[in-house]
């Protein structure tokens, strides 16, 4: 038998082995690799309680060998500490929201079964498990407490007729789509029938809960609901023009809580031919906040968002930024109603201002290299109102952020860290944002990812990614892709070219119905810069992208045979072939007019048309249920390439749209990608081209 001294010493000396072992073991910063991707946390939809000590949030977690994600709401406290879980594994919820004495939280989710719909539960901050409070038989797609606390303002879709509603038996002799829309179709949704989306106002209650009062109806859609601060009206957001399915129009109108017609008793707050929507109140309920576009509709997406108010009462609108030109959302009053809060997008970043609202003191609060993605206000008259961000970084996934400003100095606290105990186990590409020019002499920014361990001495492998929209822009946030394709050894470089957002309307509009032309000449530019700098190898460059950016790849590869190996995902190439079969039939009419009225302008942009100049190996990949950028496109572009005898490869996603979704065919992809450029850029195989 040990001595208790032998003991201790013999305990001592194990305790020291494995201390010693586990510094040995300790992990080392490497570079990422795909399943990584999988562990990643998303956080989402900040919510303020009222008493201004607690942040509610979702938080998404993806389990690859289940083959899905899950969201949960989660809840912090703004003084700090560890975040706390509010609802179980199992199912997911999202939209959480506080009763307005704090004492609830709320949230929405599909509890009890496959077939549930997505209802309102509420959760007692002292105990107890979460309560149903909505029992809406086609669920409800939205919900805001009234200011009072005792009553919710609910979205909710028409119910199908009881003649074609889903049954077992139906869905073994489905009945027939009988379409008489003009925008007759919606990715992820389907074909679209008269079913519209509308306000109620719902009495919650234990005893008799009763059912939700419509206040809003018609052939339209409602959305982008508002509380006044008195609980008696609501401003919300619809097309209720003469053939909605025709323009781009929403204006801002305001119905009564207590509305008994249905909304036909409607007071209609702006008149702008284009879009007018995300109200937000004043404190005293005098005049609304909202974003404008005051161009015309033949600029379309190209044009920029402005902040606007207008009187309550009624009266013109009074655009405050229209001098700054660059896209502008989400208003949010200050708690004096003398200021207003606002997301801004400028020169990849995405900021948080401030502006007066007389139109003076326009100030950047939250600014620098980053990206924030969304935020909330608590209003603070005593001690001044203060924010919380969700902002990331090139670095760092996004986070919750307290901001609090004074004497115009803003003071940053950083309350969630859902990420940083993974990235520490990372090494990430140092990213560089950098200023180039095009041949014609314009100004292009771009983003360049270094591989980890970097050497100026080496010409290294390089890929041109281009991004979406088109109106859309590369910003100061962090993309899991092009750390992937640096961590094994390629730099990348991301490009905002002309039809970008963030550079103001006149930039973005020079892609106007002139697709491939100047938006080609800026990312090529990107790639001349790196090798002008000695960075990017001529001989191995490869390029590719998703939506837009797989559009402008076609542009790429049928104009010039220096890049080779190109991926194409989700893109566009016979566009007139789109026309009725994609769901952008009003922007095609304004941009190239009528397909049999105007053909040289469709068939000018069309890459389809050049598809015997491309010598690049090109993967064409994309979701088979694709209405956005239907699947067409690429078996098109992938049978022609074949046909003519070049190396090429088409890959279809079954039940995907767009966006792919499941997690299994999400690794998949990054493997084809990462596969494909290995192969035909660096000429080495080491991942899935197959």
């Amino acid at each position: 038998m040990l001595t208790h001294q032998r003991t201790a010493l013999l305990v001592t000396s194990l305790c020291l082995v494995t201390t010693a072992t586990a510094f040995l073991q300790a992990e080392e910063p490497r570079p990422v690799q795909i399943d990584d991707y999988f562990k990643l946390k998303s956080i989402g939809d900040p919510q303020i309680s009222p008493d201004g000590k607690w942040i509610a949030y979702t938080l998404s977690e993806k389990d690859l060998e289940k083959d899905k994600s899950e969201t949960r709401i989660w809840m912090t406290a703004v003084r700090g500490g560890e975040p706390i879980p509010m609802t179980g594994k199992g199912y997911s919820a999202s939209s959480p929201g506080w009763t307005p004495d704090g004492k609830y939280l709320t949230f929405t989710a599909s509890k009890g079964g496959d077939d549930a719909k997505t209802q309102v539960w509420k959760l007692d901050l002292r105990g107890g498990e979460s309560q149903q409070v909505t029992k809406v038989k086609q669920g409800v797609s939205g919900y805001k407490w009234a200011p009072d606390g005792k009553r919710l303002l609910l979205l909710i879709k028409d119910p199908k007729p009881d003649s074609d509603k889903e049954t077992e038996a139906s869905k073994k002799k489905p009945k027939p789509h009988v379409i008489d829309r003009l925008q007759f179709k919606r990715d992820y949704v389907g074909y679209l029938d008269r079913r519209r989306t509308h306000l109620y106002v719902f009495t919650p209650s234990e005893k008799e809960p009763g059912e939700p009062v419509q206040i809003t109806s018609g052939d339209y859609d409602d959305s982008d609901p508002a509380w006044s601060p008195d609980g008696l009206s609501i401003a919300f957001v619809s097309n209720r023009s003469e053939h909605p399915d025709r323009n781009f129009n929403s204006d801002i109108f305001i119905v009564a809580a207590n509305n008994v017609d249905k909304g036909r008793s409607l007071q209609r707050l702006t008149t702008n031919g284009m879009e007018d929507y995300a109200p937000a109140w004043s404190p005293d309920g005098k005049t609304i906040a909202y974003v404008t576009v005051t161009a015309e509709q033949k600029v379309m997406w190209y044009a920029t968002n402005h902040l606007a108010t207008i009187p309550v009462a009624g009266g013109e609108p009074k655009v405050l930024n229209e001098k700054l030109d660059r896209n502008v959302s989400t208003p949010k009053f200050s708690s004096d109603g003398k200021t207003i809060w606002f997301r801004l997008e400028d020169s990849g970043e995405n900021q948080i201002a401030s502006i007066k609202t007389d139109g003076t003191d326009f100030t950047r609060v939250v600014h620098g290299n980053l990206s924030v993605r969304d935020f909330e206000v608590h209003p603070d008259a005593k001690r001044g109102d203060w924010l919380v961000s969700l902002t990331g970084t090139t670095k760092h996934p996004n986070e919750l952020f307290l901001h609090k400003v004074t004497a115009g100095k803003e003071k940053r606290t950083q309350l969630t860290q859902a990420n940083t105990d993974l990235l520490k186990n990372w090494k990430l590409s140092d990213v560089e944002n950098v200023q180039f020019k095009s041949p014609d002499g314009t100004e292009v920014e771009g983003f360049v990812y270094r591989p980890p361990g970097f050497s100026p001495a080496i010409k290294y492998p390089t890929i041109l990614r281009i991004h979406g929209g088109p109106v859309a822009q590369y910003s100061h946030s962090f993309r899991f892709d092009p750390q992937l394709y640096a961590a094994n050894g390629y730099v990348v470089i991301e490009t905002n070219p002309r039809g970008s957002s963030g550079y103001g309307q006149d930039f973005s509009l020079q892609l106007f119905a002139d697709w491939g032309n100047k938006d080609y000449q800026d990312v090529v530019a990107g790639v001349d810069y790196l090798i002008e700098q000695g960075i990017a190898d001529p001989d191995k460059l490869g390029v590719g992208g998703w939506s837009y950016g797989g559009i402008l790849t076609n542009y790429v590869i049928t104009k010039t045979e220096r890049f080779k190996g190109a991926v194409s995902g989700a893109s566009e190439a016979n566009h007139r072939a789109n026309y009725g079969h994609d769901i952008y039939q009003r922007y095609w009419e304004v941009e190239f007019g009528l397909p049999w009225e105007n053909m040289d302008a469709w068939e000018r942009i069309n890459p389809f048309n050049d598809v015997g100049k491309i010598t690049t190996p090109t993967l064409w990949i994309g979701g088979a249920e694709d209405w956005n950028v239907p699947i067409i496109n690429s078996e098109q572009m992938y049978q022609a390439m074949k046909r003519l005898g070049r190396e090429t490869q088409l890959v279809v996603y079954p039940g995907e749209h767009h966006g792919i979704s499941r997690l299994s065919f999400q690794k998949d992809r990054m493997e084809r990608f990462l596969g494909w450029y290995d192969k035909y850029v660096k000429g080495e195989v080491k991942t899935k081209v197959d």
